[in-house]
């Protein structure tokens, strides 16, 4: 049986491409602020990651923390932005070329677990975000080297 990710939420919006009608989960967390320090974190521990900085070119790892901030704003209902840019997310597709073993996956969910519980969310925000990377980063094992 292979793993997949899950769709992205849908989110009720007021026009295509217009304001959520209701309060998302990135509304009820505190919108892009916090989602970018999330991100930011992450990215000073992949700095110091010798495992993880290997899979960064590193003349993009600015472009890949965008582009993971402009993800998880989507995923969790802000600025369509992410696809609008682009496409469809394809998660395992683009992660295919990089060697995600299950080491790999543990020190990326080591770093994110951190990066979340820095934002001192909710418990029930913390725990929906921590399942969510939990069954992602499982997802994106590609190797068992």
């Amino acid at each position: 049986m292979t793993e997949q990710t899950p769709p992205p939420r849908l989110t009720l919006r007021t026009g295509e491409h217009g304001d959520a009608a209701l309060p998302t989960f990135f509304d009820e967390v505190g919108g892009h602020e916090v989602f970018a320090g999330i991100v930011k974190r992450f990215y000073a521990a992949v700095r110091t990651d010798a495992i993880l900085i290997e899979m960064y070119p590193k003349e993009d790892l600015e472009g890949a923390e965008q582009r993971l901030l402009m993800f998880l704003e989507q995923y969790w209902g802000g600025p369509a932005t992410y696809s609008e840019l682009r496409g469809h997310p394809r998660l395992r597709m683009r992660h295919t070329p990089f060697h995600i073993n299950p080491d790999a996956r543990d020190r990326w969910l080591t770093h994110m677990r951190a990066a979340v519980a820095e934002a001192k969310l909710a418990p029930i925000h913390e725990a929906s975000m921590l399942d969510y990377f939990d069954r992602a980063a499982h997802a994106m094992v590609n190797t068992f080297d």
